[in-house]
């Protein structure tokens, strides 16, 4: 009898514990996979929304593994990049978003945002230092760098609504890069070099001028206002070299370019001036 008692017993404990294990076994229905995904998501979010960006990293990571399948998964993948975005690891951030860009075609709003971020990340590369030469005096290359991200998330999602912050970033690029174009036509200018100082002219009027409606719609930007400073630079030049009709052109164009403009102005004044001297 007592030996009875004693198996018994055993059982019962064995039933308990079993039955224990089974509270901690993974959800076997899809329904409940989904809902184990979005807590797991939100708590990692909990984390993320506080800057605790290392440990939202790391249950980041967890949802990824645990739940592979889930959209909180691919979600995730965003949130790890914008952890090492915030902490300035920019680097780090633009590989993460082109990988998922690269994994993940078939959400095209999730796409948006990481081709949106890279773009953004690569503007923040940029140098920016009190040390470091005027930015028309530096090496351009970031600053292409970013053009391009730019110019290619805005040519494949022009409506998205990122893009309008895109758009007034590129705004800046493109004026950062007329800038320097104008910078170095100026230094050909100063030793008398006109043919090189046309040639940087021209590159920048036919590469960064604002011509396209979905990269660049207003007309007052810095970008057009720089279009109009290369286009009176380049009826100068044309000036010294005694090419009258050319250099008509160029300051009928400044002209037009922004009519109200204080670039405008002096190109009235010079096409107001050549006509009072007959050429």
């Amino acid at each position: 009898m007592r030996l009875r008692r004693i198996v018994s017993a055993f059982a019962l404990v064995f039933a308990a514990g079993a039955a224990a294990g089974c509270d901690t076994e993974p959800p076997k229905t899809a329904l409940g996979y989904t809902e184990s995904a979005k807590r797991a998501y939100d708590a990692a979010m909990q984390e993320f929304n506080a800057h605790n960006w290392l440990e939202a990293q790391s249950m980041m990571r967890e949802v990824k593994r645990k739940y592979s399948y889930s959209r909180q998964a691919r979600l995730a993948e965003l949130r790890i990049a914008d952890a090492d975005y915030e902490q300035e690891k920019y680097s780090d951030a633009i590989r993460e978003y082109k990988d998922f860009v690269h994994e993940h075609r078939s959400d095209e709003e999730d796409l948006a945002y990481a081709r949106s971020r890279v773009a953004e990340a690569t503007y923040k590369e940029i140098p920016e230092s009190f040390l470091s030469p005027a930015s028309e005096e530096r090496d351009q290359a970031s600053v292409l760098d970013a053009y391009k991200e730019m110019r290619a998330y805005l040519v494949d999602y022009a409506n998205s609504k990122e893009s309008a912050h895109v758009r007034e970033l590129l705004g800046d690029i493109i004026a950062r890069l007329i800038r320097h174009e104008l910078y170095v036509a100026r230094f050909y200018l100063n030793k008398e070099n006109y043919d090189a100082t046309i040639a940087r002219i021209q590159y920048a009027l036919h590469n960064y001028a604002p011509a396209e409606p979905a990269l660049d719609a207003s007309p007052l930007s810095a970008g057009h206002e720089l279009a109009g400073q290369a286009l009176l630079l380049l009826g100068e030049t044309y000036l010294r070299m005694h090419k009258w009709p050319d250099a008509r052109d160029a300051f009928e164009a400044a002209f037009r370019n922004n009519p109200r403009s204080a670039t405008a102005v002096i190109a009235r004044n010079y096409l107001d001036s050549m006509k009072g001297q007959g050429v």
